[in-house]
């Protein structure tokens, strides 16, 4: 099988992608492509240019001709771990169809090779068995994830037998990775935590406090309506006050459940705690009932492995020195594509967002962090990073119709949810905190502060009431910095026409 085949071929498009060049395709790409091992094509491919230069956009990676791999399994697998990075569901479902023996075949031609190394400590890893390779007696120890290009664990675990220092950042029943990219790069070199403590610093308590109430059931209202819900406010509130709580229990299975009790208010027409049958987001056929499914959940019988894995994670996460953001992202998006409850995820999704931040202590300056707000502004921006991962995973996916017009999974997908590629994710959920930096909190403290100055205006030339006050600015808010006539014949009456005037100009003064 090793010499069977040819990996690497000119082309110009590639799987249904334009390439910015005639090259050939090397790599990851090319092993999948060759082999038909069952994953997606990368989001970059590598590609050898047959005109000697080097450059990289979002989608490919072009090398010259002196970086091109000899056509051989072993030599693409060097090539994709040296300039691409750890794929490690790549290399499960490629261990799946080599078998033992090739593998430890491979691991032969260069035994005291580093990425040779790497590829016999996935496999042990990975499959959980040992290969009939003896261990390693001296040499240097190597890092497993190459951290100039992907993020990783500071400090890994030694491993005498291959002399590989294990710093993936994640368990083998849950790992996905982030590769370095400019965005993120820059985002964490412009240090978001120091930021946000810069933009809060010598604002007033007592308008923190103000900004922290609202912006809790801001966000609450906010995570409603990313699921198309209008909630009442009572339950809006119950919501926020949850956020409000993020970080202080630790996360576990109980936990989860918790949370999933406040989000659904009547859970009647559910079972509560994970799912006991498939799952998928979606629609239904509106003639036949059949699904039409965006999103097909993990199988529920993989539940409860996955997320002991995702826990675990978690835990090994929170006590590394990994960017809390980063963090976030490969817990929150984790869970919500495995999807483990019947109802609820998306919320809780959201919630693990505030948790895993304020346990990293990104979110300790005395005010929530309004992520779900930030989302909704960047609504259309999350739902194509959502499908960036549920889409392709589609056709990887083999299901059937239930009768109740649900769908059950009849291959072995687990992998797919626990070793995805998080980086978009990743980008995204930091675009979502640069906004709530940049503009949300200061937004609204700035608005307290305004509202302030002409409250007390209010108060001093017309002794008028909070109530009243905040009728007038909600008011003033709704008409552009007018009050209608009917305002001023009914809940104003008493202000004279002078009176409203002034106000109005006073109103344009301070709120501009």
């Amino acid at each position: 099988m090793l010499e069977k085949n040819h990996f690497s071929r000119e082309v110009t498009i590639f799987h249904g992608k334009q390439l910015p060049e005639i090259g050939k395709i090397v790599g990851y790409a090319a092993i999948i492509d060759t082999l038909q091992i069952p994953v997606t094509i990368p989001h970059s491919i590598s590609l050898i240019s047959t005109k000697n230069r080097k450059y990289q956009n979002e989608d490919c990676k072009v090398f010259t001709p002196r970086h091109a791999p000899e056509d051989s399994l072993y030599k693409h697998l060097v090539f994709a771990l040296k300039y691409e990075g750890i794929n490690l569901l790549f290399f499960k479902k490629l261990f799946e169809k080599l078998g033992q023996e090739e593998v430890a075949a491979m691991v032969s031609e260069e035994p005291t090779g580093q990425y040779a190394r790497k590829i016999w400590f996935l496999y042990e890893w990975l499959m959980q068995k040992q290969l009939p390779v003896p261990d390693l007696e001296m040499g240097n120890y190597v890092p497993l994830v190459d951290e100039k290009l992907q993020f990783c664990l500071a400090k890994g675990i030694k491993l005498s037998r291959h002399r590989i220092i294990n710093n993936l950042p994640g368990t083998v029943n849950f790992c996905p990775l982030i590769n370095k990219t400019p965005k993120l790069e820059s985002y964490i070199g412009q240090n978001s935590a120091a930021q946000k403590k810069q933009n809060l610093t010598g604002i007033r308590r007592d308008i923190l406090q103000r900004a922290t109430a609202f912006l809790l059931l801001k966000d609450s209202k906010a995570s409603f309506s990313i699921e198309g819900e209008s909630p009442k406010s009572k339950r809006a509130a119950r919501w926020g006050q949850a956020i409000g709580q993020a970080g202080l229990l630790d996360l576990s299975h109980e936990e989860l459940v918790r949370l999933q009790q406040i989000v659904i208010e009547n859970p009647r027409f559910i079972e509560p705690g994970y799912r006991k049958k498939g799952g998928f987001v979606g629609e239904h056929d509106r003639s036949t009932g059949a699904p039409l499914p965006d999103h097909i959940s993990a199988k529920h019988q993989d539940i409860e492995l996955l997320m002991n894995g995702l826990l675990a994670t978690e835990k090994l996460l929170l006590e590394s020195d990994m960017d809390a953001i980063l963090c976030s992202a490969v817990i929150a998006f984790g869970f919500v594509f495995i999807h483990p409850f019947e109802d609820g995820n998306g919320r809780i999704h959201r919630y693990l967002i505030h948790h895993v931040l304020a346990k990293k202590r990104f979110s300790d300056q005395g005010i929530i962090f309004p992520i779900s707000a930030a989302i909704l502004e960047k609504i259309d921006d999350y739902r194509k990073v959502l499908e960036s991962y549920s889409l392709p995973l589609l056709n990887l996916i083999e299901w059937k119709e239930t009768k109740a017009h649900n769908v059950e999974v009849i291959n072995d997908t687990i992998d797919y949810y626990r070793y995805f590629d998080a980086t978009r994710q990743a980008e995204f959920l930091y675009d979502c905190v640069n906004e709530t930096i940049q503009h949300i909190i200061p937004n609204e403290v700035a608005y307290l502060s305004r509202y302030d100055e002409f409250k007390k205006i209010m108060e001093n030339d017309y002794e008028m009431p909070d109530n009243m006050i905040a009728i007038l600015v909600r008011f003033l808010e709704q008409n552009n910095g007018k009050l209608s006539k009917r305002v001023r014949e009914k809940e104003l009456e008493k202000l004279t026409d002078s009176e409203v005037t002034r106000i109005e100009s006073q109103y344009a003064v301070i709120f501009g």
